[in-house]
């Protein structure tokens, strides 16, 4: 972390040192707010959380060797130094920004309100065909998670691909005045979040909040098939580039081969971009799934932009590797599991029960409840449970007390489904093994803090004897 010193630090986020001068011009070699975490030279940044508060753990990572900690309040005559912040949290963010300006490498910033992970995976294994690539780590794509991000990012990387997650009005303007994206994508407006953000035209203005943070030389690439997204003739009087499947866009896929559960095979067209000629390129998408194939439109696009070949791009949209809880693949001896449990809304369960439908042999959708859909979330469950039906899924599973809602739409309009309905987790494991049978395909998505990642874990377990249908529940 070249260029942190103690000194650059106290001034980046206004702050005050304090301690032996002697150690102002030191550098930091990294940045954690877990105590558990801190390594030799680091910088500890306390933060009051829900359940602790970090301050109480300043002693003990100045012992394990940090070089200095931040704090809200003076800590007195102590031995090693501290700077004294109005805000650790964000003093976090004030050093961020700072660090990621002083670091000569190019950001893609990817944010929407379904597949921001897929893409930002499939952009950064087609990046790293020809770059040294950091990409955003598991759920740190927010107010905290975007900064401890850009700490890990070293002078070696060539390009930093950040996922952007939001749920608040403003948010999107601090993250993106973090990271300062060269690129900015987004993948759709869905209904994600409209507890907080109203309708789909919040989402928008949400989302779009990261335009006023690009760098001069920016790019903007949309996804031309959403029709929110469409509307967005110009960003600071330039023209974004559109993908698409349905629309006349200009980066766009055709010839698109469905091999279920194995993925997709698909032909990308990518127009003239900078001094790079028009190619056409044969997409190999591993994961399944069409929205995979907005994900392969956007990566080739950004691909070309960063000057990749042809077969640079095809090779790191074959190599893209599944994320765990991310439309994961899991065979075991007896099953065979989509893990999506990471987390839900509408847009994404109804592309999920699509990939399911591809599956061969019995299949079952174990949903539940999907967080945050504001005053229409009865009505959203209600319509992907109906969703569900209408795709011949043959067992549905509803856990959940918003899910009930879901249940209840699958009964409305199943014929020949089961369809069975749990309130919680708990009540659906104790008759997990009466319910699924050799050579099943079972989804298992809901939102994140249902924490379905048990059931997978079950179900990975799980030794099913081949017993045939259940006579549980209802079938219609």
């Amino acid at each position: 972390m070249k260029g942190l010193s103690l000194a650059a630090i106290a001034t980046a986020c206004g702050g005050t040192c304090f301690g032996p001068k002697e150690l102002l011009h030191r550098e930091i070699t990294g940045v954690a707010i877990d105590s558990r975490k801190i390594e030799e030279g680091f910088l500890f940044v306390p933060i009051k959380g829900a359940r602790a508060d970090g301050h109480d753990f300043i002693e003990q990572v100045m012992e394990q060797g940090a070089l200095c900690t931040l704090s809200e309040h003076p800590l007195g005559d102590v031995s090693y130094p501290y700077i004294l912040v109005t805000s650790t949290e964000q003093a976090l963010k004030d050093l961020a920004r700072y660090y990621r300006s002083q670091l000569n490498l190019k950001v893609i910033g990817i944010t929407g309100s379904v597949g921001k992970t897929s893409t930002k995976e499939l952009i950064a294994s087609v990046l790293e065909q020809k770059y040294r690539v950091l990409k955003t780590e598991g759920n740190y794509n927010n107010e905290i998670g975007l900064p401890l991000t850009i700490f890990r990012l070293t002078e070696e990387d060539e390009i930093a691909v950040l996922e952007m997650g939001i749920d608040h009005f403003g948010e999107m303007h601090r993250l993106a005045d973090i990271a300062r994206p060269d690129v900015g994508v987004i993948t759709n407006i869905g209904y994600a979040h409209l507890e907080n953000l109203g309708s789909r035209e919040g989402i928008l203005k949400a989302k779009t909040e990261m335009f006023d943070h690009l760098q001069p030389d920016f790019s903007v690439v949309l996804n031309g098939d959403d029709d929110m997204l469409r509307t967005i003739t110009e960003v600071h009087g330039q023209k974004p580039v559109f993908f698409g499947i349905d629309s006349a866009a200009p980066v766009f896929a055709s010839h698109i081969e469905n091999r279920g559960l194995k993925g997709t095979l698909c032909t990308i067209q990518l127009p003239a971009c900078q001094s790079f000629p028009e190619i056409t390129i044969q997409a190999d998408i591993p994961i399944p799934g069409r929205h995979m194939v907005y994900n392969a439109l956007a990566a080739s696009y950004i691909g070309r932009l960063f000057g990749l070949s042809k077969e640079e791009i095809e090779a790191g949209i074959h190599a893209l590797q599944p994320v765990a809880g991310r439309n994961h693949l899991i065979e075991t001896p007896a099953l065979t599991i989509l893990d999506d449990c990471y987390n839900a809304n509408p847009a994404s369960m109804k592309a999920s029960l699509d990939v399911l439908s591809l599956a061969c042999g019995h299949r079952t959708a174990v949903l539940g409840d999907m967080k945050e859909l504001g005053e229409n979330e009865d009505r959203l469950h209600f319509e992907t449970g109906e969703y569900a039906a209408r795709k011949g899924i043959d067992q549905i599973i509803c856990i959940g007390p918003l899910a009930e809602n879901m249940y209840q739409g699958a009964k409305n309009i199943a014929s020949g489904n089961t369809v069975l309905y749990y309130p919680d987790k708990e009540q659906f494991l104790k008759e997990l093994p009466s319910l699924f049978h050799a050579g099943d395909t079972i989804l298992v998505k809901a939102s994140n803090s249902m924490k379905f990642a048990e059931i997978v874990d079950t179900l990975k377990k799980f030794d099913c004897p081949d017993t045939g249908s259940t006579d549980k529940g209802e079938t219609l």
